[in-house]
Order: structure tokens, then C-alpha cells, then sequence
């Protein structure tokens, strides 16, 4: 039998009702308890570095995470990851860049519903990742509701329904009914042993534009934040009519040598900075755009690029690199 490591960070899978609300608490060994089938797949073996609701889930355990993996990788087959749903797809993004090119499956899954309650998709969700683990299919995952989806590729799109993820931008890598899967899509890597990185630097800022913002936000944010994201409107456009000329805070920030991605509130379909003007005025700058990309991704990545460098060209060339299918659409 295959041999697969289960990483238990909490979610609302292991969560039980308290007064506040729901929280994470159960144990590995209850959870595996709930799914007495998984003994006939796999050889589970099971740890529990933290306990919290994804909400609480920060960079540091995202280390934490990759480091168990790298540290347990000649061990086991493949890995599986419990988590909270509402940062899953940040952590799926953010593994798929600290261990590259895996040739191992790395899968994280959780639940809308606690395993602990009579009707739940925990246990399925749960089932499926041990067996998508038990695939060989290299790469990392979110696998949920009986979806694969690429780690790069994952948003959460709904808050209470079961079919909670998709796909973005990219087709579903596999579908799981039962014990059978239907391979779509293998993220198969190059000839080049799997890849871990340690570090990251999480000075990324999300910036969100609404009508009536005024620009000097960006002077603040500046300052604090070496890296900046913008949702922006549609292909990307920035506001710079009248009194509220992002333009010029924008070229403050990138002379300050402040890194900018210009991305947008659209989920599907991606940025295109050429096609209006109040979009390709900002290209005179050294500004960046995610193109087809997450949201997700896009803040990940520059975490992990700007831990390796912050030279503009260096993260300029790794950021439209395609890694883990992230970005499809790049500059000539």
C-alpha cells in the first residue's frame, strides 16, 4: 500500500460548535476516525502542527507547511493537507511556489460542513484526497467536491455551498466519483528534481479601487508595503481624471522603487492593460500586470520572488514565468 502523510491544520473539517461560533478542535485521529475507509486505501500516518481556522493562517505556517514536506518527502507517496476553505486557495498558490516541479501529489482539502455532523462533505472531500494522493499525479492541489484543481488555478467562489472552488482561468485537472478518476490534465514536471524553498517576504498589499478612493492611499501603503497589488477596474484601468490622478501616485511609488501589479476585480478572462487608455497610460511606469492569473497567485508569487531578489528585471522575468501553470498570457 501506498504510504501518505496527513497534515491537519484545522478548518472548519475539524471543527466543533462553541458559543462563538464554530472552531476548530478535534483531533487527527477523530477525524480519521469519521473515514474508517481510508485504512483500505493507503498507509496514513498523521500530524498536527496547528489548529486554527484558516482565517488565522499566515506566511509563517505556510513555512511550517513546506517544511514538513520537505522534510518527510522520501518518506511517503503523496501528502494531504486539511484546511480551512476561506485562505485555501492562498495556500495552495503559495505551496505550488515554496516546492516546485513536485513529482509527488500534494493535496489540500477541507469541508464546508465539520466532518462531525450527520450530514457533511468532509468525509467525501477527505476520501478523495487520499486517493488522489494514492494517484502518482504530480503537483499540488485543491481537491473538493469532486474537483482536482490546479493549486495556481484556485478560488473560493462561494461561502456555504459544497461546491465551493473553481477553477480559474484553467481547466479542472481531474474529477473523483467514487473511487474512479478522470484525468483531464497532469501537471507533469520537467526532467529536474523537485524544488523547496524556505523564505518568503509577505510586505505585499492588496489594494482594491472603488469609485471616490482618493490617490494619496497609495502614499501610505508605500511606505509601508514594498509591493503593491491593484484590483483595478475591468482590463485594468486606473482612474486619473480630475482631482483623483492615481497616475501620479503611481509613479511616486515605482521611482521609490516599489513594485506595482496592476490586476483586476474580474474573476475570469484576465487583465489587458492595452486595450483603453486609462489602462496603458500606467505602462510608462515599471508596473506589472497578472494577466491571467489569481489574485491569489499574484500576491504569493511576489512573496516568494521578493524573499529571492528585488532587483525590477529579476522580479520582472520570475514574475511572467510560468510556474505550476500560474500565468499563460505574457509580454513578447
Amino acid at each position: 500500500m501506498k504510504k501518505v502523510l496527513l497534515i491537519a491544520t484545522g478548518g472548519t473539517i475539524a471543527a466543533i460548535s462553541t458559543d462563538y461560533g464554530l472552531t476548530p478542535a478535534i483531533s487527527t485521529d477523530e477525524l480519521i476516525g469519521y473515514v474508517p475507509e481510508i485504512h483500505d486505501i493507503c498507509d496514513l500516518e498523521a500530524i498536527q502542527p496547528i489548529n486554527v481556522d484558516s482565517t488565522n493562517i499566515q506566511p509563517e505556517e505556510w513555512c511550517v507547511l513546506a517544511k514538513i514536506i520537505k522534510d518527510n518527502y522520501d518518506k511517503y507517496d503523496g501528502f494531504v493537507i486539511t484546511h480551512g476553505t476561506d485562505t485555501m486557495a492562498y495556500t495552495s498558490a503559495m505551496l505550488s511556489y515554496l516546492i516546485q516541479k513536485s513529482i509527488k501529489p500534494i493535496v489540500i482539502t477541507g469541508s464546508q460542513k465539520p466532518i462531525t455532523m450527520d450530514i457533511t462533505d468532509g468525509k467525501m472531500n477527505l476520501l478523495d484526497s487520499v486517493r488522489y494522493a494514492c494517484s502518482g499525479n504530480p503537483g499540488v492541489y485543491i481537491v473538493f467536491n469532486g474537483k482536482v484543481i490546479i493549486g495556481t488555478r484556485a478560488r473560493k467562489t462561494k461561502t456555504k455551498s459544497y461546491d465551493a472552488f473553481e477553477s480559474i482561468n484553467y481547466p479542472t485537472a481531474a474529477l473523483i466519483n467514487g473511487s474512479r478518476i478522470t484525468n483531464f490534465y497532469r501537471c507533469a514536471p520537467k526532467d529536474s528534481e523537485t524544488e523547496f524553498y524556505t523564505d518568503l517576504f509577505p510586505n505585499v498589499f492588496l489594494l482594491k479601487l472603488s469609485p471616490g478612493m482618493e490617490p494619496d492611499v497609495l502614499d501610505y501603503i508605500s511606505d509601508k508595503y514594498q509591493a503593491i497589488v491593484i484590483e483595478s477596474y475591468g482590463t485594468g484601468g486606473i482612474p486619473f481624471a480630475d482631482k483623483r490622478n492615481f497616475l501620479k501616485k503611481l509613479k511616486a511609488a515605482t521611482e521609490k522603487g516599489k513594485f506595482i501589479v496592476i490586476a483586476t476585480q474580474v474573476m475570469l478572462e484576465g487583465s489587458d492593460l492595452g486595450a483603453y487608455e486609462v489602462g496603458s497610460k500606467t505602462l510608462q511606469y515599471n508596473v506589472l500586470q497578472d494577466y491571467d492569473m489569481t489574485i491569489e497567485s499574484a500576491i504569493t508569487k511576489l512573496m516568494w520572488i521578493l524573499a529571492l531578489t528585488k532587483d525590477y528585471d529579476e522580479v520582472k522575468a520570475l514574475f511572467y514565468k510560468t510556474i505550476h501553470e500560474d500565468i499563460l498570457y505574457t509580454p513578447e
